[in-house]
């Protein structure tokens, strides 16, 4: 793994890539992921994703923090970014990476990071990746939320709850932290425990706050990718996640694009759906 601190407008990117064991990687397209959260940093992606470089023949993997996280600081006294300066963002990552066209994987927040790259700089998409994707329109993310809240009171969860608090004190501070951490994100995935494999994360509040008010009260991204000039594109979605599947078919629908369903699988298929997700990520990135 190899780290840069990449300048740019009133901020330093935190950028990290990991190549392939395959010697004959170097001749294969790289690939640019983008974390969700927002508001977060891209190691909760990590190490489960690190899989990606060695798929097929193999390729490099680029991720970046976005702005504002821990490692990507910005110039003191800068205001929360909006939507367009994280656009800005990944197209200056593009230009380090030095490609003219990016094939490119966003997960969460970031496929909708990407969307909104896509209809500024469709010249310079390669393949496009959405991996359960954040709705594009203000609509449907409403109903999520509902949706996050109505998992969190599952039975499952209820009886990882107890369990935590029964086990307490014989636990260390950092197992006590990743478990409370597995409560909070629980409503993302089907079996509760699995979030206990997930690397914990914190999310900024004042750069989610600053994302979403940017976008608006009733942003809608729908007419443009609707107008967007194609290029390959596949859309991957859990059947139970709590961003509905029809949202995810839409969005696949009005790109031209594939659409992979993943029953029994959440809003994290790299951990509960990973042989289904890298299959058809080998086959889509070939």
């Amino acid at each position: 793994m190899t780290e840069h601190l990449l300048p740019v407008d009133k901020a330093h990117l935190h950028i990290e890539w990991v190549d392939s064991r395959f010697a004959a990687a170097s001749s294969q397209p790289p690939v640019l992921i983008l974390h969700g959260g927002p508001g977060a940093d891209s190691r909760y992606l990590r190490p489960q994703l690190d899989a990606i470089a060695n798929l097929g023949a193999g390729r490099r993997c680029y991720y970046y923090d976005q702005r504002g996280a821990d490692r990507s600081p910005q110039a003191e006294g800068e205001a929360p970014p909006s939507v367009s300066v994280h656009v800005a963002d990944v197209d200056a990552v593009r230009r380090f990476i030095g490609i003219e066209k990016v094939r490119l994987i966003g997960y969460s927040w970031g496929a909708l990071l990407a969307m909104l790259y896509a209809t500024q700089y469709p010249q310079h998409i390669d393949r496009l990746v959405l991996l359960s994707p954040a709705p594009p329109t203000a609509a449907v993310r409403e109903t999520y939320q509902l949706k996050m809240f109505e998992a969190l009171q599952r039975p499952a969860v209820q009886a990882l709850r107890e369990e935590f608090l029964a086990k307490r004190d014989s636990l260390s501070v950092e197992e006590q932290r990743r478990h409370r951490f597995a409560l909070a994100v629980s409503s993302y995935f089907v079996e509760p425990r699995r979030a206990l494999e997930l690397t914990p994360f914190l999310v900024k509040q004042r750069l989610e706050t600053a994302i979403w008010t940017s976008l608006g009260p009733a942003f809608d991204l729908r007419p443009q990718l609707a107008e967007l000039l194609r290029f390959p594109t596949l859309v991957i979605h859990g059947e139970q996640d709590v961003i509905p599947i029809e949202s995810a078919a839409e969005t696949a629908q009005l790109l031209h694009a594939e659409l992979v369903r993943l029953p029994d699988c959440g809003h994290v298929p790299y951990i509960e759906a990973p042989d289904a997700l890298f299959a058809a990520l080998t086959r889509f990135l070939a």
